[in-house]
């Protein structure tokens, strides 16, 4: 096993300091895109890279971005979870361009949940 690094320490704990922002109030939402193999293969960098580009595009400073492993609905990628300050997060699935956008702009820029994308709210509930 390789030796971390300093800059690998670094990097680690600005991951982590990213996290808990959500949790102390900096942040307002965080957009989580999984990016298991499974999700990689149904298409979750475009996704990934949608994402990016529309956080940039809203010059927004409050939304944090990030990347997860396979969530178990491999059948269901491209995948995100959106979680708003205070409120349990929404798991998206089946994703395209175009639907990533519709939910930034509904869910997380307007807090309404695009139900027509959504699979699950909170631990695991359908809705």
């Amino acid at each position: 096993m390789a030796k971390l690094s300093i800059k690998d320490l670094e990097e680690i704990r600005n991951k982590v300091k990213k996290t808990a922002m959500l949790r102390e109030g900096i942040s307002n939402a965080k957009i989580t895109v999984h990016m298991g193999t499974c999700g990689i293969a149904a298409g979750a960098r475009t996704i990934m890279n949608t994402v990016i580009k529309i956080v940039e595009e809203s010059k927004r400073d409050d939304i944090i971005v990030t990347t997860s492993g396979c969530a178990g609905f491999c059948s269901k990628e491209p995948m995100a979870t959106i979680e708003l300050k205070g409120e349990a997060p929404v798991k998206y699935s089946d994703l395209t361009e175009d639907k990533i956008r519709r939910i930034f702009d509904e869910h997380v820029l307007k807090g309404k949940i695009v139900k027509d994308y959504a699979l699950v709210i909170g631990s695991e509930r359908e809705l």
